[in-house]
């Protein structure tokens, strides 16, 4: 007799995932995993950034914002990274990110099905926007001039790619995930995703006043030429 199909919990439900093994670890495990590391990354951060190594003090503001681009640098590098080399296994794979990733899924099964849009986005990502953000943390940390100009760009392919996440769903007819599940549709696809529009736009429009600062001022100190 053939084998019937294998059962998963992702959606939608007629989705073919043949290779599927079910997580050993629990969404406690996993979750709490996540959390705990970008945790410690941010308190390391905080702490670090208590003095830059120009002997000035950061802002408030400042120390959270290169919080957020530490952070950024290992989901982008470790967990996103991960995901663009093994997407063609993960759903049967055990190792821990492979279940990291399985267990979100369950909020968008694209990451479980190879789909084109999410294993090039989150290539780029991985291999573009997380070591640009450590980069970040080191030029706020030294006061080399172009770090507006790094925030600048990092933030706006952020936000990009975000909107593109979500825009390419949208038209999909939210078909990924369970429509209105508190905490596969709303917490992981949602909350977890409209970060990387929020906090990115709020560091765009920071970086613009910055750049757009220094350009005035430069503008009135330069010698202005006569037109003839």
């Amino acid at each position: 007799m053939a084998a019937g199909p294998i059962s998963h919990p992702y959606w939608p439900k007629s989705l073919s995932i043949p290779t599927y093994r079910e997580n050993e670890r629990s969404m406690l495990e996993i979750v709490t995993f996540l959390f705990s590391v970008s945790g410690l990354l941010m308190l390391l951060t905080w702490t670090l950034t208590g003095k830059s190594a120009g002997g000035g003090r950061m802002s408030t503001y400042r120390r959270l914002a290169l919080c957020w681009f530490t952070v950024c640098g290992f989901i982008h590098i470790i967990i996103e990274g991960w995901f663009s080399l093994y997407y063609t296994t993960i759903p049967g794979d055990q190792s821990f990110l492979s279940q990291l990733w399985k267990e979100y899924s369950k909020g968008d099964s694209r990451y479980v099905i190879e789909d084109n849009f999410t294993v090039c986005m989150e290539t780029i990502t991985a291999c573009l926007w997380g070591p640009f953000s450590l980069w970040i943390l080191v030029a706020f940390l030294y006061n080399h001039s172009y770090r507006f100009v790094l925030q600048l760009i990092v933030s706006l392919g952020q936000l990009y790619g975000a909107v593109l996440y979500f825009f390419t769903e949208h038209r999909d007819g939210y078909m990924h995930s369970e429509y209105g599940h508190p905490i596969y549709f709303w917490f992981y696809f949602v909350f977890m995703n409209v970060l990387w529009i929020v906090v990115p736009f709020i560091l765009i429009m920071d970086s613009w006043f910055q750049l757009s600062s220094i350009q005035a001022w430069a503008d009135k100190t330069v010698p202005k030429r006569k037109i003839k």
